[in-house]
């Protein structure tokens, strides 16, 4: 608790579970007020408000689909009324694979994933420029990708090319940006041990097997990503732009092993 963040508001998509609660309570921690969103579990949505104002911070709760324009505007005209400005975005809410090939892969899976994983991370971020722009610029962006930005992994094609495209999307906006001195990166986790990876939540065995390519034989917890969020969204990272940054326990330093 150091303060690096005292009296700026976060909007987080996706907050109401895993990496997204993680880093609503660390940014509440650090000194911010938190628009706090959710797509399903509101109850998940309610327990991070209860955390984040145990932090002595406020919350905004709204019920956010990021693949509707007219809902992600609606947020933002909710989270300026309540506290006027916001000054950091973290586009977080994202879908898995559906685990098919591409070769029977269905349209409405593979729109679903690029309209929630890339669509949806450009409208939040459009609006938000507008609205830093309007503030007289500086800012902070952190996409959330994954090592499938990079990693190819079969029978999730659908999800690897919307992680590489919201990479792709970043680095374009960090250049588009620089003249606002908004900052924008991305974090790209390897296995984080969130509801995305229920099994492995509760299964201990399955966990075991599925670490085993980690180098560091763990999956990463959430309050770790948190952390890293914390640096992106403060001014320690004010030279910071255009950057991915892996946490992985060094998977992606294993994939040429044994070859």
């Amino acid at each position: 608790m150091t303060d690096r963040l005292t009296d700026r508001v976060a909007l987080i998509t996706g907050s109401d579970s895993g990496i997204g609660q993680a880093t609503a309570v660390a940014f509440a921690g650090e000194g911010a007020d938190v628009v706090v969103t959710y797509f399903e579990d509101d109850k998940g949505a309610k327990e991070t408000v209860r955390q984040v104002e145990a932090a002595g911070r406020r919350a905004l709760l709204r019920q956010l689909d990021v693949t509707d324009e007219a809902a992600i505007e609606s947020v933002f005209d909710d989270a300026l009324a309540e506290f006027g400005r916001i000054d950091i975005l973290m586009n977080n809410a994202s879908v898995d694979s559906t685990g098919k090939e591409v070769a029977e892969m269905a349209l409405d899976a593979w729109e679903r994933a690029l309209r929630t994983n890339l669509t949806g991370p450009m409208l939040c971020c459009r609006r938000f420029i507008k609205e830093r722009r309007r503030a007289g610029g500086k800012g902070k962006i952190i996409n959330v990708t994954s090592v499938h930005d990079e990693i190819p992994r079969a029978g999730a094609a659908e999800y690897c090319a919307s992680k590489g495209g919201l990479q792709n999307l970043t680095r374009t906006l960090a250049l588009e940006l620089a003249p606002d001195q908004i900052n924008v990166n991305n974090i790209g986790p390897g296995m984080v041990l969130t509801p995305m990876n229920q099994e492995a939540l509760e299964d201990p065995k399955a966990r075991e097997e599925q670490v085993a390519s980690i180098p560091w034989k763990r999956a990463a917890e959430p309050e770790e990503i948190a952390r890293l969020a914390v640096f992106l969204a403060s001014d320690d990272a004010n030279y910071v732009s255009g950057s991915t940054y892996y946490m992985d326990g060094a998977l992606m330093q294993n994939q040429g092993q044994g070859a």
